[in-house]
């Protein structure tokens, strides 16, 4: 089996990237409760080489064991309630698929030993 990422890199609206990021994080939260097939689920700031946060720019950075984990993400009920809850605050997303080229990756990691990207 093949381990999949989802990275998504989202542009929000002036002024509505707390918000986003807070509805995001608790998207991420869930995900990795309910569903055991999403290995990681990072949200991530985008920042300039200097550190400077890019501004209304967040990504996401998902891990799935396999084709059947994004297929049981993407039929995940909630997700459509989420998109519908950021559609307001979002001007565009762009998702990309990759394949893992790891042979790790299948081993995922647990909540506990992702970076300090999500946290408070």
């Amino acid at each position: 089996m093949t381990a999949l990422t989802i990275i998504v890199e989202f542009e929000t609206r002036e002024g509505r990237e707390d918000e986003f990021i807070t509805l995001i994080r608790e998207h991420a939260r869930k995900t990795l409760e309910e569903e055991p097939g999403c290995l990681r689920f990072e949200v991530i700031k985008p920042i300039e080489r200097d550190g400077t946060p890019i501004p209304n720019k967040v990504m996401v950075n998902e891990l799935y064991a396999n084709e059947a984990a994004v297929t049981a993400h993407e039929n995940n009920p909630r997700l459509a309630k989420v998109r519908a809850a950021n559609a307001p605050l979002l001007i565009s997303s762009r998702l990309i698929l990759a394949q893992s080229l790891s042979a790790k990756a299948a081993e995922g990691m647990t909540p506990q030993e992702l970076n300090a990207s999500n946290d408070d």
